[in-house]
């Protein structure tokens, strides 16, 4: 994602998983992309993703993966990180799902840390 956001690419093909779905997901409701797409049909499943190109730039221009195999970061509910002051957003990993870290706040939840984006 960071790599086709950083060519301008429209389109973006991704290999299928339930996390990749639900931080897209994500994506798209937040503003950052314009749209995607699961295609089972293949033999290894896939996920489009259509870049939000904006003034000759993509809409993503930062992302970051905070906990990784070697070291997970986890946070509470309280201590969720605002990201470039509130610019950008954090994406959870909770009890109730892949969350962005507004909604985390909003249901009072904590998780692990899985990326920020800006």
């Amino acid at each position: 994602m960071r790599n086709g956001a950083r060519a301008q690419k429209m389109e973006v093909f991704v290999p299928y998983s339930k996390l990749k779905a639900e931080v897209v997901r994500i994506f798209k409701n937040e503003g950052y992309i314009a749209d995607y797409e699961v295609d089972t049909k293949a033999a290894h499943p896939r996920i489009k993703i259509t870049n939000k190109i904006a003034n000759r730039t993509s809409t993503i221009t930062g992302l970051k993966r905070v906990s990784r195999p070697g070291l997970r970061r986890y946070v509470g509910a309280k201590e969720i990180p605002r990201v470039l002051g509130g610019m950008g957003i954090s994406i959870l990993s909770t009890p109730r799902g892949i969350l962005s870290g507004r909604e985390a706040k909003k249901q009072n939840v904590g998780g692990e840390l899985l990326a920020y984006v800006w």
